[in-house]
Parts: C-alpha cells; sequence; structure tokens
C-alpha cells in the first residue's frame, strides 16, 4: 500500500495511520520479508523523554513506520489541525493477532515472559512462535542487544515483536537495521503482548474512548507507573506549548 504523507509533530515525523491501515501496512511489507525495518510507537512517555534526551530522536527517525501510540497526542494535533490518527500500538498488535497473522505463519517475540508465550501460542493457534528471553539491562549492554539481533537474524519471521520496553526496543530496531541480517518487520510493542495473554489488564473501551487508559494503567501499577503518569507526563503540555512557540502556531 501507499502510505500517506508524514505529519510533522512535536519533532518527529508520524505517519497518520489508523489502527487497520497500520496493521495492514505491517502485513504487506513483512510477508516480503525483505531487508529489516521496524515500527515505532511514541506516546506522551516518549515525547516527554525525547526533550530530555534529544539524541534518542534518531531511534524514531529511522523507522520505517511511526505511529502515534497516544489519543492525548491525537487531541493536541487536532487542536493545530494536523490529521494525526491515534494507533495505539496495543490495538495494533491485537488486530495482527486477531485478523491478519496466519497460525501457520513464523512470528518471533524478543521479550515477554514464557507463560506470555504459551498463552499466545494457545489463544491463537500459533504453530511456529520463536521467543527469545531478553536479558534485563539492555539499554545500557550493547552485547545483550546484539544476542537479541542474532537471534532475529537466526529467526527470520514476517512479523518480530519487540516487547522490552522504550527505548530499548528501539534501540534493537534501529541497531538490526545497521546490522543488515534480520528480515520482516519488527513491531516495538512495549506491554501490547502482556494485554493480549492477559498478564496485564487492558482499560474498558470508555475509558480508551475518553482518553483515560493511561488513569486504569495508573490504578493497576501505581507503584510502577505512579511516577510516569503524575509527575513527568503532565510535562507533556510544555513540550506542546514549546513546540508551538518554536513553529509560531497561534
Amino acid at each position: 500500500m501507499n502510505l500517506p504523507p508524514r505529519v510533522s509533530f512535536l519533532g518527529l515525523d508520524f505517519d497518520p495511520l489508523d489502527v487497520e491501515g497500520a496493521a495492514t501496512a505491517i502485513v504487506e511489507k513483512g510477508r516480503k520479508l525483505e531487508t529489516f525495518a521496524y515500527v515505532a510507537t511514541p506516546n506522551v512517555d516518549h515525547m516527554v523523554r525525547l526533550e530530555k534526551y534529544p539524541t534518542l530522536r534518531r531511534l524514531y527517525n529511522q523507522a520505517w513506520l511511526t505511529l502515534c501510540d497516544s489519543r492525548v497526542l491525537e487531541a493536541l494535533a487536532k487542536i493545530d489541525k494536523l490529521p494525526l490518527p491515534s494507533a495505539p500500538g496495543a490495538d495494533v498488535v491485537e488486530a495482527l493477532f486477531r485478523r491478519h497473522i496466519d497460525p501457520h505463519e513464523t512470528i518471533a517475540v524478543v521479550g515477554g515472559t514464557a507463560e506470555t508465550i504459551r498463552t499466545l501460542r494457545a489463544r491463537y493457534a500459533l504453530t511456529d512462535i520463536r521467543w527469545y528471553d531478553a536479558p534485563h539491562g539492555l539499554r545500557t549492554n550493547p552485547e545483550a542487544r546484539a544476542e537479541c539481533i542474532a537471534f532475529m537474524a537466526n529467526n527470520p519471521a514476517p512479523f518480530t515483536f519487540l516487547a522490552v520496553g522504550s527505548p530499548q526496543q528501539e534501540m534493537i530496531g534501529r541497531e538490526a537495521v545497521a546490522a543488515g541480517t534480520c528480515r520482516g518487520v519488527g513491531i516495538c510493542c512495549g506491554a501490547s503482548l502482556d494485554f493480549l495473554s492477559g498478564e496485564q489488564k487492558r482499560a474498558p473501551e470508555w475509558m480508551r474512548g475518553a482518553r483515560l487508559e493511561w488513569l486504569h494503567r495508573l490504578a493497576e501499577n501505581p507503584g510502577r507507573l505512579g511516577k510516569r503518569y503524575l509527575v513527568e507526563g503532565p510535562g507533556i503540555a510544555g513540550v506542546w506549548m514549546r513546540w508551538r512557540k518554536a513553529n509560531k502556531k497561534a
């Protein structure tokens, strides 16, 4: 499929695709098993981090697809009259498993747990799922990231799910492109597989529609997510206002 023109927002170039459009594009490209490309899914947390650590922008600049993983970002872009539909990574991954991936296709997973893999295999009748139990500390351990890439090269698949959190998963994606030894499409998917397997509960549909999924996740895991959502997350307002000023938005 032909991708629509990118939309520049908050210093990143986004691909303005909705969930089904993104899933369709990923399937079409992944099944060609061409040289590896990856999908980044930045949300509010990512955008706040990027202002603090601007060198991380290269992780998104080299992505084949950059999807808006936040209904909050979608709403802010709408104020600026920018067509930026949200395509949450969890929704895109769910669409891939429910409506697109054939049970007999090879898929690879970097990260997650053995229980996640068992549940996905049973729930979607998958017959060829390759799993790499990625170690902790990937962000500061290039050797460990190289081992992930070696696994991907040795297990070529149309779809590789990078489920090791951000920015580690984007680092692996970028380095896999540079290595030139992998094929298919890598999806930087964070906790999306945990939602599919039931290890984490997804917010009800009404909360997602009301842009309150963050509140549900906070209630489910306040210890881990409190700082992200209550301290760091509100910083997106400042990021947006500074971007508007720099771009002379009214």
